[in-house]
């Protein structure tokens, strides 16, 4: 355990790291980048690498030409609402300056940082015509015709209440599907007792101010307190350069809203479409649950204080997926959207009335493949497994190749007297528990030794309860 001081803390165990920290924005940033300033300026060298693997543009181009999205991110950041993220992240510049000799991270490696999968996934891809035509090159201002295919999707998640669990209060679980070679500092745990607003705890990584796994669990007073996942929105193709990053108005939602209906409204201030999901949310005083799909032009609300929703990366909104969406795989029962689709509810029918904790991790781990009717870890699974997937039923272009590094990384479950704590049950590595080995992985499928630098053993590890309370103990 490393100590700042009693308010500000780090503890690692099980391929976690968690971190506690108090104060004011800028205080809690300090905190926060003295405690994590080695894995801060490691995700973020990493992430300049993989920028470029990614898109064939340079960390240096994304912060500094007129043209990023970089200036309109900061812009939003330097006003209210979200003035205090960017005091926070000052602090968090400074604490990393503390710890590390001859440090260069700024304030805006961050932002981009925790911008990198909407930066990527979403900004980019509706940038990347104009980006070519402005570089240079023989054919001056030629066009690339490149088309938006639609974001990535990347989570398994359900939520669900009354008589579907064990005690009739909320139970929640989450894997993150993720590209192997991106995952790989997606293991810290946060616990944040903010100045003003909520504390929350979340999964999340080094130098965000977000959680990107989006699992959180929030305390708004005795007794009460909001329980929120999702899963991403697949194919989502559309992106208002204008408007406010998700990761500012998520953390803002999550910091400051205190029931269903303040979170849906503080997280539609200022849209601009970017990581686009399907929030799944509990409020713990009410035992109701409420799925959230929220598009761009679009979105859609359901509530029931008795059932479950399941995130599945795939919009049930009709409008979402045929206007904002392409090629989402939503019944698609050989891709991972319609497979799960079908598979999620009816683990949820078979645990009906025993959802806790314990069974809501064997639904995490489960690889039941319902295309082809049998065991089977593979991408269609809950979860999943592309490491292992031929993908022979599967040939479409852009979406992942045979044997793609890439699955659930993670699991986390949580009850409604765990959010009550602001604890977790976490699980870092393959939901199921089956490990990675990356030089063997390279043996068996040398065409992806570019991916080699980021690719990283994953053991098995034990599922692990973290949360203040337990983390003094350690």
């Amino acid at each position: 355990m490393r100590q700042l001081n009693a308010d500000n803390y780090r503890t690692d165990k099980n391929g976690w790291n968690f971190v506690h920290v108090e104060g004011s924005a800028f205080e809690r940033g300090v905190s926060y980048g003295r405690l994590m300033a080695g894995e801060i300026t490691a995700s973020v060298q990493e992430a300049a690498r993989l920028a470029e693997l990614q898109t064939g543009i340079s960390w240096e181009y994304f912060r500094e030409s007129e043209r990023s999205i970089l200036p309109r991110w900061k812009a939003h950041m330097e006003r209210e609402p979200y003035r205090e993220f960017l005091d926070e992240l000052e602090g968090m510049v400074r604490g990393v300056q503390m710890e590390v000799r001859d440090c260069t991270l700024s304030v805006d490696d961050l932002i981009l940082w925790n911008g990198y999968e909407e930066l990527t996934g979403y900004w980019f891809p509706s940038a990347a015509d104009d980006i070519y035509r402005s570089l240079p090159g023989q054919h001056g201002a030629a066009g690339t015709d490149r088309h938006f295919k639609g974001a990535d999707d990347h989570c398994s998640a359900f939520i669900a209440t009354g008589s579907y669990t064990a005690d009739g209060r909320i139970v929640m679980g989450h894997n993150s599907f993720t590209p192997f070679e991106n995952c790989n500092y997606m293991n810290v745990i946060a616990d944040i007792v903010p100045e003003h607003g909520s504390p929350f705890i979340m999964q999340t990584l080094p130098g965000y101010i977000h959680s990107l796994a989006d699992v959180y669990e929030t305390r708004t007073g005795r007794g009460a307190g909001l329980m929120i996942t999702e899963t991403t929105i697949g194919g989502f193709n559309v992106y208002d350069c204008d408007g406010a990053p998700e990761f500012v108005r998520i953390r803002y939602a999550v910091q400051y809203a205190e029931s269903l209906d303040e979170f849906v409204r503080l997280f539609l201030e200022n849209n601009n479409g970017g990581y686009a999901n399907t929030w799944l949310v509990g409020d713990i005083a009410t035992n109701e649950i409420m799925r959230f799909e929220a598009g761009l032009k679009f979105y859609q609300i359901d509530r029931t204080e008795d059932g479950y929703y399941a995130g599945f990366n795939a919009p049930l909104d009709a409008r979402i997926r045929n206007l904002e969406c392409v090629d989402s795989g939503f019944a698609d029962i050989r891709r991972h959207q319609g497979a799960r689709q079908v598979r999620i509810p009816q683990l949820m029918e078979k645990y009906k009335g025993r959802l806790n904790n314990v069974t809501a991790q064997k639904i995490l781990a489960d690889h039941y493949d319902v295309y082809l009717e049998k065991e089977n870890p593979c991408s269609r699974t809950v979860c999943s497994h592309y490491e292992l997937d031929k993908r022979e039923y599967m040939c479409q272009p852009g979406r992942p190749a045979p044997y793609e590094p890439r699955g659930a990384v993670d699991g986390v479950t949580a009850s409604a007297d765990d959010a009550l704590e602001l604890s977790l049950w976490a699980r870092w590595g393959s939901s199921c528990g089956m490990p990675f080995h990356a030089e063997e992985f390279l043996r068996d499928h040398p065409q992806f030794a570019h991916l080699k630098e980021f690719l990283k053993d994953r053991p098995s590890r034990p599922w692990t309860r973290f949360g203040a309370k337990e983390s003094r103990h350690d």
